[in-house]
């Protein structure tokens, strides 16, 4: 995606105060943070490289120049390896094949009757879910394109409601989307994909815009079931041994708290919807 790594160093520049790194203001600044320059010099190296970096046009660039602009730039784990991805691009490869959820992890998922659980591709887009998530998610209804986790927080009007703090779950989606894009630059699926929702979301646009850059590893989801109610979800995100960019993301209530209790009933009114 075009751009990218220009627009990522302009908003790291943008969040640090000269003063934060040793240096004096000057003063008003036309430019919130730091300036060009000031990075080069900090990193240690000629003000045109880091211009050149900036464009696009230091593909050569070598570890120990990024490893020292993501510590200028004070970068965490996630943003440093974010940079070097963009900054370093993959040749285009063979087309990867449709990710497939093989045998043993829908088995998986069916043995976990307590917690619901699924598993998403790189462009979040759910491809397996157990019984309790399709309680509460409602996937077995819904087509492949809806259970694209991006398309449904900003392209259905119910996800305001359905998600209590949305705007936490949308900036979470963008990050997330923003590093699997760094990482995949040649996967076209997903460049369409931020593609529709740029044009169709001005919500989207604009958080894709601030360049924020973090992993969904864990954390906590809450939700409002048109059936259950209110529903609070700690979840676990874990990558799968040997199925590429496929992930499990289960959610894990309290044992013993209302949501808990609230989810073993939708599992109950659900098994006896299906009978």
């Amino acid at each position: 995606m075009d751009g990218d790594l220009g627009d990522f160093l302009r908003t790291r520049r943008a969040r640090i105060q000269p003063e934060e790194v040793g240096l004096p203001s000057h003063g008003r600044r036309r430019v919130p943070g730091l300036r060009r320059e000031e990075v080069a010099q900090l990193a240690g190296v000629s003000v045109d490289y880091y211009i050149r970096l900036e464009q696009g046009r230091g593909p050569s660039v070598s570890d120990a120049v990024l490893d020292a602009v993501a510590r200028v730039l004070r970068l965490d784990e996630t943003e440093h390896a974010y940079l070097h991805a963009v900054a370093r691009p993959r040749k285009q490869g063979a087309r990867p094949a449709a990710p497939r959820v093989r045998a043993g992890i829908r088995l998986l998922l069916d043995s976990m009757d307590r917690t619901p659980a699924f598993v998403l591709d790189r462009r979040m887009t759910v491809l397996a879910w157990n019984a309790l998530a399709d309680a509460v998610f409602g996937y077995s209804a819904t087509t492949a394109e809806a259970r694209s986790i991006p398309r449904q927080v900003f392209l259905d009007p119910a996800a305001h409601d359905f998600y209590p703090e949305w705007q936490a779950v949308a900036a979470q989606s963008v990050a997330h989307l923003r590093v699997q894009a760094g990482h995949h630059q040649n996967d076209r699926q997903l460049t369409a994909l931020v593609g529709e929702l740029s044009l169709k979301s001005e919500d989207f646009r604009r958080l894709w815009a601030d360049h924020q850059v973090r992993e969904c590893a864990y954390g906590v989801k809450r939700v409002q079931h048109p059936v259950a109610g209110r529903l609070v979800f700690p979840y676990e995100t874990l990558t799968l041994p040997g199925e590429g960019d496929l992930t499990l993301l289960v959610y894990t209530p309290e044992p013993g708290s209302e949501t808990a209790e609230r989810l073993a009933l939708l599992g109950s009114w659900a098994s006896a919807e299906v009978r």
